[in-house]
Formats: structure tokens, C-alpha cells, sequence
């Protein structure tokens, strides 16, 4: 097999990644693909009491082991498996389990900070931001967690206000001027999907 092609998909919580991803690999169907979510990677947090795990700040870029996702990643371009780490979301630190990801034609990695790093990027032969207007991203927000998270809507509301939002403008938006193209209003865009899924598979036939 060729060297996979690599695709990041970026952009804030609630933006509608999940959603472009999902169409993408469906309008792909014909190839094989691996997606990559880059939550799977928050850093390994068993070293701390119960109490410091609390207070860690997942919106903020520090909170990822990105060192781990561009050595698996390396490792799929080199034609190996690899062994991607799982989340315990109730103990806050990661799990025993692995998931085995076998090299695909295509792997997307997908997160709010897939194009932050430096490194990360340099791999990816497709880049993209998906761009969503603050307001519908924080009602999505809100009815995932309340929904999902049995979280009030106090508390969703404080944590915007409080973390996610600063956290966005200083870290996530900026990374929108890394992308190769950018994608208003998420999955609902299916022209630029189209666009995209072109793209891919023009680069997927030069490999």
C-alpha cells in the first residue's frame, strides 16, 4: 500500500467536526479509512490524586499527549499498527484499554487541536478548519452535556464563560489561518464537503 493520506480536522466545541467527519468518510466509502480522535490522547493522569484530575483544563493544549498521537501517526505512514490509548472520562485519566489501528489509505485526525501543533501538522497533506458562529456552538454545547453529561446549565454556562470561550480565542481560532481550507457552518456545507472529498481523492490516486 502507498503512503496514506493524512487529513486534520479542526475547529471550537460544537463547531461540527464529528459531523464533517462523518460525511467525508461516507463520501469515501470506496477507500479504506482510520480517523483518529485526538481525545483519545488527553494525557495519562494516574500520578495525580482525584483532586488535581478535577481541576485539569481539557480546553487548553497542554491537556493532550501529543508526542504519543505524532509517533502513532508516524507509525501509520510507515506502514505499522499501532496501539491508541482509551480515556477514562469518570476517573479522569486514561484507561488500560488500547484500540489497535491497523495503516489505512486515508487517516483523519480529528479534535479542537488538531492543527495547533507544529509537528502534527507537518504531516497532514489536508487541513482543515471547521467554522461555526459562537452561538450555535455553545447551544450545542450545552444540550450535549445536559444531555450526554447530566451537567446543569449553570455549570455548562460557567465553564464557557470561563474556560472554553477564553480557551477558543486564544488557541483554538488562531489555528484557522493553518488550514488549507475552511468550512462554514460544519456538516450542513455540503458543497465544500464536496470540494474536500475531490481533493482527497486526487491526492489518494498520486500516491
Amino acid at each position: 500500500m502507498n503512503k496514506p493520506t493524512i487529513i486534520g480536522i479542526a475547529g471550537g466545541t460544537g463547531s461540527g467536526k464529528t459531523s464533517v467527519t462523518r460525511k467525508i468518510i461516507a463520501s469515501l466509502e470506496e477507500h479504506d479509512i482510520t480517523l483518529i480522535e485526538q481525545d483519545y490522547y488527553y494525557k495519562d493522569q494516574s500520578h495525580k490524586t482525584m483532586e488535581e484530575r478535577l481541576k485539569t483544563n481539557y480546553d487548553h493544549p497542554f491537556a493532550f499527549d501529543n508526542d504519543l498521537l505524532i509517533e502513532h501517526v508516524e507509525s501509520l505512514i510507515n506502514m505499522e499498527s499501532v496501539e491508541i490509548p482509551t480515556y477514562d472520562y469518570v476517573n479522569h485519566t486514561r484507561s488500560d484499554k488500547t484500540i489497535k489501528i491497523e495503516p489505512k489509505n486515508v487517516i483523519i485526525i480529528e479534535g479542537i487541536f488538531a492543527l495547533e501543533n507544529e509537528q502534527l501538522r507537518d504531516l497532514m497533506d489536508v487541513k482543515i478548519y471547521v467554522d461555526t458562529d459562537s452561538d450555535i456552538r455553545i447551544l450545542r454545547r450545552m444540550a450535549r452535556d445536559i444531555k450526554e453529561r447530566g451537567r446543569s446549565m449553570d455549570s455548562v454556562i460557567n465553564q464557557y464563560l470561563t474556560v472554553v470561550r477564553p480557551m477558543h480565542l486564544q488557541f483554538i481560532e488562531p489555528t484557522k489561518r493553518f488550514s488549507d481550507i475552511i468550512i462554514p457552518e460544519g456538516g450542513e456545507n455540503i458543497v465544500a464537503i464536496d470540494i474536500i472529498t475531490t481533493k482527497i481523492r486526487s491526492l489518494i490516486k498520486k500516491v
